[in-house]
């Protein structure tokens, strides 16, 4: 299956330009989220060096900021840079569960291959690596049985229907729980997803 970053910005575009007036933009270096500069500006979910995966994960954090945070400079994070501390790593791997888990499933419903990231390389890496992924694996659960935020039910949707997924959705991504956390419960897994 093709995955062109150009898709992700067609399909994001057509959903969200007119409604949020929010664009997604291919970056040549770090993500980055601008809002609009004005009431007839646009916002701009720039994504990482014109990367599919780094698209996905920026749509992710835009599907989840709440409308006052969507007004901010990368939403108002501070974001500590590659080679954090274990205090660091914690927070981030605190916050980065519910997008990695929204980038996870939009992962699946695009048929690509996703992975896991603490984004410490130059650091000691992930707090605890297991818990992280046990964590990422029961958020994305959790949002297929208690529903998505509507941005990310939508683009959800959206690659579903665009890359033709959607019979198999569920069935392909609990097949995946057993790469991202092979440690992680299946039977806990099925139970809570068994209503999706």
């Amino acid at each position: 299956m093709n995955h062109s970053p150009n898709d992700l910005i067609m399909l994001f575009n057509d959903l969200f330009r007119e409604t949020y007036r929010t664009i997604l933009v291919r970056g040549n270096d770090e993500p980055e989220y601008l809002p609009a500069s004005g009431p007839n500006g646009l916002a701009q979910v720039i994504f990482a060096h014109g990367y599919y995966a780094s698209a996905l994960h920026e749509v992710s954090h835009w599907c989840i900021a709440g409308e006052h945070r969507r007004t901010l400079h990368d939403y108002g994070y501070w974001y500590c840079p590659d080679g954090r501390t274990p205090e660091q790593q914690r927070a981030f791997e605190q916050v980065e569960v519910r997008p990695q888990a929204l980038e996870w499933l939009f992962s699946v419903a695009a048929g690509s291959r996703f992975h896991i990231s603490v984004d410490n390389l130059s650091g000691d890496g992930a707090a605890d690596d297991m818990s992280f992924r046990h964590k990422v694996v029961e958020q994305a659960g959790l949002y297929l049985v208690d529903e998505l935020p509507g941005r990310a039910l939508d683009f959800l949707d959206t690659l579903k229907y665009f890359y033709g997924t959607g019979d198999n959705f569920v069935e392909a991504w609990q097949q995946d729980i057993r790469r991202i956390a092979p440690s992680y419960s299946e039977l806990d897994n099925l139970r809570k997803t068994e209503t999706v």
